[in-house]
């Protein structure tokens, strides 16, 4: 009996690593393969940035007026965002080009020459409201003031339906 049980194991074993076995394909019948669509990204955002200066360069007029800078403190990005990436042919990228408001993607995609597009989109569903982007600037000063003319808070940025393409050319 456990000789039965053993050859009945091996015989499934071998059954299952044939199933499993790679076998070469030709690029011919690559082409008329399909599967699961893309691929999905997502990221929960936490940066931050120290400051961002704006310096004007030109020289004092005679009221006194010109040059100085402004600078943002304390700055931070932080929220979801989740983007799904697929490859479109030609015919699909020029109908979602079109669908997407582009009255004339060949501007900047030569649809003589063009091949296939990636597209990376921000979905509409996957971010739930209440967790899209926010950005914060703790302090603004003047020169080299100490003093802060208060913050700055960009809350909830919604990029959902967000598309961008990308192409070689």
């Amino acid at each position: 009996m456990q000789f039965i049980k053993t050859a009945v194991a091996a015989a499934l074993a071998t059954l299952a690593f044939s199933a499993s076995a790679m076998t070469p394909i030709q690029d011919a019948e690559l082409s008329t393969v399909s599967g699961q669509d893309g691929v999905s990204i997502a990221a929960n955002l936490n940066i931050k940035i120290n400051s961002f200066t704006y310096t004007d360069t030109d020289p004092l007029d005679a009221n006194g007026l010109g040059g100085g800078s402004v600078s943002f403190n304390g700055i931070k990005v932080n929220g979801l965002i989740a983007a799904e990436i697929d490859i479109l042919s030609k015919k699909s990228f020029l109908a979602a080009a079109g669908a997407a408001g582009v009255t004339n993607p060949g501007t900047f995609y030569n649809p003589a020459t063009g091949g296939d597009v990636v597209q990376i989109a921000i979905p509409q569903s996957v971010v739930a409201d209440g967790h899209y982007l926010n950005v914060s600037v703790d302090a603004i000063k003047m020169g080299n003031s100490a003093a802060s003319f208060g913050s700055v808070a960009l809350n909830q940025i919604d990029m959902r339906g967000t598309t961008v393409w990308i192409f070689a050319h």
